[in-house]
C-alpha cells in the first residue's frame, strides 16, 4: 500500500466515497465506516479517541482491534512511525489477525529499519500464510536495500524548495521537451475551495505550474490558468506531444453518488485550459482509472487501474489513442505484481518509468526503470539511492538529459509529499600525460591525435612542459598518435573502462629525435658476447613498432661498450652486437635496407641527460662519462658509469625511404 497522503487520494483507493456529516460520537461503527470509504484522516482520529478511552485490562481484545485498524489508517497516510507503534500495540493486545506482522514489517521497512522489518516478515512467514509473496518480496527488499545504500548511484537529489509548501506537492510533469514549464499537484493553503479532505485532512488538490525566466531560473509557482480547477481533486497530469491536450486524474465527489477516480482531458487555447471532460477509457465504470501518461509519439495512453484482469492491487495498463474502442492492454507480469504499480512515465517507445511497492525496494513506493527487450519482455531496474528512499518515491519526469523532478515523502513525519530535483552529472573521464624525448626533455607543441572506435576524432597539442589532456567516453577503444617536428611519431592504444565513475587515464609518449642519437633502453647481451638475452625482447619489439609507425625512416643502429678492453676488441664486439639487433628487427619484418649497423666501441662516452641525472643524481646533467672522469669515481659509481656507457642507440639517417 502507498504511504503517501495525497497519493492515497488520487491513486484510486477510493472506489466508493460519499459525503457524510461528521459524527461527534467516537463509535467504532463510525470509524469503520470512515475507513471503508477511504477517509483515513478522519478514521485515524476517531480510532484514536476510541483507543484512548478503552481499558487496558478488561477491553484488551477491542484495544488490539482498534490499534490494528488505526495502524492501517496511518499506513495509508504515510505515517510509518505511527503505524509501527499501532501494529506493535495490536500484537501486544493479542490481535489475532496474522497480517499484523506483515503490515508491521511494511511500516518498519518504510522507516528504513530493515533488520526489524526482516524479523517481522520472517515471523509472518513462519505462520505459513497462503499469501506469502508479499512477505518474501519484503525480505528481498530488505536485503536489496542494504546493497543499494552501500552503492549509491551518481544522481544528485535536492529538495525543490521553490515549489514546496507546508502541505503536499507531488506528481510533477513538464509541459513539453523544452523543460521550461512544470506542472504539479498541490494541496497548499492557497488552493481553490475551503473544504478539507476526509482522507488527508488537507485541502483538495489543484494543479499549479511554474515557468523559467529569461535567465533559465524557476519562478514561483501559480495556479494553472483557465477552468481546469474545480471543487474536486485534480492532479497527476500528462500532455499530448503538441502540448495542447492535458490528460489528468480527477477524484470527483457528488452527493448521494458513488465516487471514483477517473481520467479527464482538457484543451489549451491561448495558454488557458478548458474545463475537464471525462475520458472513457473503458466501458467499465466500476473501476478506478488514473495517473495518465502519454507516449512521446502520442499513440498510447498508459494509466493505473484496479480493473479486473490484473495481477493484484493496481496495475499499469495502456490503451490506443489512435483506435476507437481500443481495449485496454495490461503491461504484463514483468511490470505488474500483487502489489501496486502506479505513476507511469514513458521516456520513449522502449523505456518506461513507474512507481511500485510490489517489486523489491527500499520501502514504500520505489521508482523503477523498465526497458523493453528484443524478446518483448521488460527488464525492470530499481533506480537506487538517492532517487529512492525508505519512504514513498514516485511521479518522476525528465527534462534535459538525465535530469528532472520527482516526488517523495521522505523526511516528513506527517507523510506529506514534496518535489525533489534530480540530476546525473556528466562523467569526468579524461586521458592525460606528458610528451618527452628519450633524454627526458619535454616536447612543446607536440600534436596528439586520438581516434575512438565510436567514431570520435580529437586532437590537441602539448604544453611547454609537455603535458596534454583529452575528454573521453566510457567503454571506447582508442588509438593515439603523437608527433612533433624533429621527432618520430609514437603510437599507443588503450580502452576506457565501463564503470560509472569519474576516471583519469595516463598515457605518456616518448618521442625519438631525428637530430640526435636515441638510446634503446633494456637491451642486454651475454657477458663479453653479442648474443641477445631473452629479457631484451620487449625493448626490441618496441623498436620494431617505432619503425612500423614511421615507415619512411632509415636508421643507423649502433652499439657502444665501456672503457675496459682494447679499442679494436670493443669496436668488433660493438659491431657484432649492432648486427644482432638488426637481425632481430629484420626477423620482425623490418626491411634490412632501412637498417645500418655501426660499432663505436668505447669511442663515444655518454653525456648525462636529464633523465639519467634524475635516476643517478651523483652525475650532473651534461657530464661526459669519459675514462678520465670515471677513474676519479668510487668503485660503486664507476660500475654505474660503465653500465651507462654500455648501450645500444639509433639515429635517423633519412626520412624518405621508399617515398617514390
Amino acid at each position: 500500500m502507498c504511504g503517501s497522503t495525497s497519493l492515497r487520494l488520487l491513486a484510486g483507493t477510493l472506489l466508493m466515497l460519499s459525503l457524510l456529516c461528521s459524527c461527534s460520537t467516537a463509535k467504532l461503527s463510525v470509524a469503520d465506516g470512515q475507513m471503508a470509504r477511504g477517509e483515513y484522516y478522519d478514521a485515524s482520529r476517531t480510532y484514536r479517541k476510541i483507543y484512548n478511552r478503552l481499558k487496558k485490562k478488561s477491553e484488551r481484545p477491542l484495544r488490539g482491534e482498534v490499534a490494528f485498524k488505526m495502524g492501517r489508517c496511518y499506513s495509508s497516510l504515510g505515517m510509518s512511525a505511527r503505524a509501527s507503534v499501532a501494529y506493535r500495540n495490536a500484537l501486544r493486545y493479542d490481535y489475532p489477525d496474522s497480517t499484523t506482522l506483515l503490515y508491521l514489517g511494511r511500516s518498519l521497512h518504510a522507516e528504513g529499519k530493515y533488520a526489524l522489518a526482516a524479523d517481522a516478515y520472517s515471523s509472518y512467514l513462519a505462520l505459513s500464510p497462503a499469501d506469502s509473496v508479499c512477505a518474501l518480496n519484503g525480505l528481498a527488499g530488505c536485503r536489496l536495500a542494504a546493497s543499494l545504500k552501500e552503492h549509491p548511484t551518481r544522481y544528485v537529489v535536492r529538495n525543490a524548495k521553490i515549489f514546496n509548501s507546508r502541505r503536499s506537492e507531488f506528481a510533477p510533469m513538464f509541459l513539453d521537451r523544452s523543460g521550461d514549464v512544470l506542472y504539479f499537484t498541490t494541496t497548499n493553503e492557497r488552493v481553490t475551495g475551503t473544504l478539507r479532505s476526509e482522507i488527508t485532512g488537507m485541502k483538495r488538490s489543484d494543479l499549479w505550474m511554474a515557468r523559467k525566466n529569461e535567465r533559465g531560473e524557476w519562478m514561483r509557482a501559480e495556479p494553472a490558468e483557465g477552468d481546469i480547477t474545480t471543487a474536486h481533486d485534480e492532479g497527476i497530469v500528462s500532455f499530448s506531444p503538441d502540448g495542447h491536450t492535458m490528460y489528468l486524474t480527477r477524484a470527483r465527489r457528488e452527493q448521494d453518488a458513488d465516487t471514483g477516480v477517473e481520467i479527464c482531458t482538457s484543451q489549451r487555447s491561448d495558454a488557458r485550459w478548458s474545463a475537464p471532460v471525462r475520458l472513457d477509457v473503458s466501458a467499465d465504470t466500476l473501476s478506478s482509472y488514473g495517473h495518465p501518461a502519454v507516449s512521446p509519439d502520442g499513440t498510447w495512453l498508459y494509466f493505473t487501474s484496479d480493473r479486473p484482469g490484473g495481477y493484484g492491487g493496481k496495475d499499469l495498463w495502456r490503451v490506443s489513442l489512435k483506435e476507437r474502442a481500443s481495449v485496454p492492454e495490461n503491461l504484463g507480469d514483468f511490470i505488474n505484481t500483487p502489489g501496486d504499480e502506479m505513476f507511469p512515465y514513458v521516456r520513449d517507445d522502449s523505456v518506461l518509468y513507474f512507481a511500485s511497492n510490489g517489486h523489491a525496494g527500499l520501502g514504500g513506493l520505489d521508482i523503477f526503470r523498465a526497458e523493453m527487450q528484443p524478446s518483448g519482455s521488460w527488464l525492470v531496474t530499481n533506480m537506487g539511492v538517492p532517487v529512492n528512499s525508505s519512504a514513498d518515491d514516485f511521479g518522476i519526469t525528465f527534462g534535459y538529459g538525465e535530469s528532472g523532478f520527482f516526488s517523495s515523502n521522505r523526511g516528513d513525519s506527517r507523510g506529506y509529499d514534496h518535489l525533489y530535483s534530480f540530476m546525473l552529472p556528466d562523467l569526468k573521464i579524461e586521458i592525460g600525460g606528458i610528451v618527452e624525448d628519450l633524454d627526458g626533455y619535454p616536447v612543446d607543441g607536440a600534436l596528439i591525435r586520438i581516434v575512438g572506435d565510436d567514431g570520435s576524432i580529437r586532437k590537441s597539442r602539448s604544453k611547454p612542459d609537455g603535458t596534454f589532456s583529452f575528454p573521453l567516453q566510457r567503454g571506447v577503444s582508442y588509438v593515439m598518435m603523437a608527433g612533433a617536428a624533429g621527432y618520430l611519431n609514437a603510437k599507443q592504444e588503450f580502452m576506457s573502462g565501463v564503470e560509472e565513475e569519474d576516471a583519469r587515464y595516463e598515457v605518456n609518449f616518448t618521442l625519438a629525435s631525428i637530430d640526435k642519437p636515441n638510446v634503446i633502453d633494456n637491451i642486454f647481451y651475454d657477458f663479453d658476447k653479442a648474443t641477445l638475452r631473452p629479457e631484451s625482447r620487449a625493448a626490441l619489439d618496441s623498436m620494431a613498432q617505432v619503425l612500423r609507425d614511421n615507415p619512411r625512416v632509415s636508421i643507423e643502429l649502433s652499439a657502444h661498450t665501456d672503457r675496459k678492453g682494447t679499442e679494436a676488441y670493443n669496436i668488433d664486439l660493438s659491431m657484432r652486437r649492432a648486427r644482432s639487433v638488426i637481425d632481430y628487427l629484420v626477423a620482425a619484418g623490418i626491411d634490412s635496407v632501412r637498417l645500418t649497423p655501426h660499432g663505436y666501441g668505447k669511442s663515444r662516452p655518454k653525456t648525462v641527460t636529464p633523465r639519467l641525472a634524475k635516476e643517478y643524481p651523483q652525475f650532473a646533467e651534461g657530464t661526459v662519462l669519459d675514462e678520465e672522469f670515471i677513474e676519479q669515481l668510487p668503485d660503486a659509481d664507476r660500475e654505474i658509469a660503465d653500465q651507462i656507457n654500455r648501450r645500444t642507440e639509433f639515429k635517423v639517417l633519412s626520412i624518405d625511404y621508399n617515398i617514390y
